[in-house]
């Protein structure tokens, strides 16, 4: 299971990621290979990419965006 804390909202390009839920908040992709770049608290830049129907999930804490994600769903 991956884990990162972020404090920037991610968009999400509605040709590669639908939301298929919103309690809690998870985007799931509806294209192979489609990649996120997410620069982390300690403002370090990942960049993951994600097999079609890859999942995402967004909670929010105090200031920051908690995201989590399969290992298996990653290219």
């Amino acid at each position: 299971m991956g884990l990162l804390y972020t404090k920037f909202y991610i968009d999400f390009d509605e040709d590669e990621w639908k939301q298929i839920s919103t309690d809690p908040i998870v985007f799931q992709t509806i294209k192979d290979d489609v990649t996120l770049d997410i620069e982390d608290t300690s403002h370090k830049t990942y960049k993951l990419s994600f097999k079609e129907g890859g999942k995402i999930k967004m909670l929010r804490v105090t200031g920051k965006f908690r995201l989590t994600w399969d290992d298996k769903e990653i290219l």
